[in-house]
């Protein structure tokens, strides 16, 4: 009788979250059929005229799909293979500092900036990077021309890449340095004792020990082809990047709320997500044979 009074104080604890999660997660789903819609906000959804794929004929025969598609990808992957390198090579450099007291300053201090938002750190860089800010007056000590930077098609891409990796690689070191002190410390001493040399044990010791992890990451990162970052890449771009900055969630942004397109700005989106629904399905299965993970 106790477990049974036990079980029903779990589900009350569960009722909130699957409150929240029905009310803004399930309930909003049934907004797809708009895609398939002239929809018009004084009629409704069950009154508005239906037009079958021509949304999606629509988006397709615009230029700017194409582009936006093409921008989404390039930068999420750029971001992929950052994000999966940096905090690989910087959790290897911190496993190798002896001194424990440094090594939890400097893992509390990169980790920091993951806590800001890209409303605040978006500020921040477009202060450091404008045309009088400190990034242009050090190239100037050089006798360099100012770069007005976030006006810069060519370097944008770059710029959103570099600033993503420098918010998220200390948190993504964390994963990486739980991964490092898994590695039994006797095959450390084995290797030291055979006459191995540091470098010799950070290649057959240390990286061995951890690829399944970096697999794991690498393949479940797989989900994300179609995520750049919309809060970033929106509070940082303007129009004279958009050929290579425009990402398809801040072109459905301006096309629904901004041109009030809603039939085009919803296929595009729904598009987005079936797409990202298949690489989330397949990450899971090449996790799962590869790195031996699984949800069920």
């Amino acid at each position: 009788m106790r477990t049974k009074g036990f079980v029903k104080h779990y589900y009350l604890m569960l009722l909130p979250g699957m409150i929240w999660l029905t009310l803004f997660s399930i309930v909003p789903m049934f907004g797809i059929v708009i895609a398939f819609q002239d929809y018009n906000p004084g009629l409704g959804i069950l009154h508005s005229d239906w037009v079958g794929l021509d949304n999606f004929r629509y988006m397709f025969s615009l230029g700017d799909s194409g582009l936006v598609f093409r921008n989404t990808i390039v930068i999420a992957v750029m971001k992929i293979v950052a994000n999966l390198i940096v905090p690989l090579v910087f959790a290897l450099m911190l496993h190798e500092v002896q001194l424990a007291v440094m090594k939890k300053w400097v893992q509390t201090i990169v980790y920091l900036p993951h806590f800001l938002s890209w409303v605040i750190l978006a500020g921040i860089l477009l202060d450091v990077f404008a045309y009088k800010g400190p990034v242009n007056q050090i190239l100037s000590v050089f006798g360099m021309e100012p770069i007005l930077f976030f006006a810069r098609a060519d370097l944008f891409p770059f710029l959103i890449v570099g600033s993503d990796v420098w918010k998220e690689f200390g948190f993504n070191t964390i994963i990486f340095l739980a991964a490092l002190t898994g590695i039994n410390p006797s095959l450390y001493e084995a290797a030291a004792i055979d006459g191995a040399t540091r470098w010799q044990r950070l290649l057959h010791v240390t990286l061995p020990g951890i690829v399944t992890t970096i697999i794991l990451l690498a393949v479940l990162s797989l989900g994300n082809v179609l995520n750049a970052g919309f809060d970033q890449i929106f509070n940082l771009y303007n129009p004279l990047v958009y050929s290579t900055g425009d990402i398809i969630d801040t072109w459905v942004y301006r096309t629904g709320l901004v041109d009030l397109q809603y039939g085009l700005a919803t296929a595009t989106g729904l598009l987005k997500s079936v797409i990202s629904f298949i690489l989330i399905t397949v990450s899971y299965l090449l996790a799962s044979r590869f790195a031996g993970y699984r949800i069920f």
